[in-house]
């Protein structure tokens, strides 16, 4: 496995949101927030493991991500994944009260995506 590079952190840890696409179908990806927790990079879809987009990336295993002007290749974990214990602070660090409502549930906690970089770093 890839690690993401110091700068690819920095930029995620301050950016509000990234682009999630899940496979290689060319289907619009949804924008979705996201929190690094020891060098790793973590989303939840709020709606459970029924949401659309959760179902894809667990169906496909891989995709691309889109922050700003940089766009990854990525794989995405959604199996047997224990979320590290800090990540749930790490998105009220980041959202503030918002993040109960959408990625604290348990519905959320169901449907968390670790996101690996699935090759090396394609910044500008």
């Amino acid at each position: 496995m890839n690690a993401w590079t110091p700068e690819e952190l920095t930029l995620l840890t301050e950016v509000h949101s990234l682009v999630l696409t899940a496979g290689d179908d060319g289907q619009d990806g949804v924008e979705i927030g996201m929190a690094v927790v020891d060098g790793e990079l973590y989303v939840r879809a709020y709606r459970g493991v029924r949401s659309p987009w959760y179902r894809a990336a667990r169906e496909h295993g891989h995709g691309r991500i889109r922050v700003g002007e940089v766009t990854r290749d990525v794989l995405l974990a959604t199996r047997d994944l224990e979320p590290p214990a800090a990540l749930d602070a790490a998105f009220r660090r980041k959202y503030g009260p918002v993040s109960d409502a959408l990625v604290s549930g348990p519905r959320a906690r169901a449907a968390t995506i670790r996101i690996d970089p699935a090759r090396a770093a394609t910044l500008p």
